[in-house]
């Protein structure tokens, strides 16, 4: 039975999270962004890092999806992807771009045992950009089989990190 116990933002903010950290490279929409923000909440991710051109709190469009999870989830900016990526690679992360591009592998192919990674998610028009996915040990992507050959980048997050997730452990 699902419990309907929900934590304040002082006690969130005191559990322990999923060692992932989701990176935005250049988000454009706001109400993406601030969805990400719910679901990193949802999902208990360690922190988001939002990149280049992606908007940040305090926005009244974020806010508008997020519903408060700017409280909640540990977030930065950084302006550039490429520095952030870095950045975490230095402490340790295994760094996942989700992407269409050659080499890729399946989501459902990816045995994630690596902790902690960092999930890249990129731009809704052009994806996660070249010299990002450069920085990136693996490029996973969500199969489709219908006429359209994107997904939202908000409901990509959702499905990855479902994934994710569900086979890491929260420490």
């Amino acid at each position: 039975m699902a419990s309907d116990t929900r934590l304040s933002v002082a006690d969130y903010q005191a559990v322990p999270k999923h060692p992932v950290v989701v990176v935005l490279d250049s988000v454009r929409s706001l109400n993406n962004v601030g969805s990400v923000f719910r679901t990193c909440d949802a999902f208990r991710a360690e922190r988001l890092v939002l990149c280049g051109v992606t908007g940040t709190p305090p926005d009244r469009e974020i806010e508008k999806t997020a519903l408060g999870a700017t409280q909640s989830v540990k977030w930065e900016h950084a302006p550039s992807t490429v520095e952030a990526l870095k950045a975490l690679k230095a402490k340790g992360y295994y760094i996942a771009a989700i992407e269409q591009a050659p080499g890729s592998i399946l989501l459902a192919d990816f045995n994630y045992q690596q902790q902690p990674i960092a999930l890249v998610f990129g731009n809704e028009v052009y994806g996660v950009e070249a010299e990002v996915l450069q920085q990136c040990d693996v490029i996973i992507e969500i199969p489709q089989h219908g006429t359209k050959q994107s997904l939202n980048v908000s409901v990509c997050a959702g499905i990855v990190l479902w994934e994710v997730c569900g086979k890491s452990k929260i420490g």
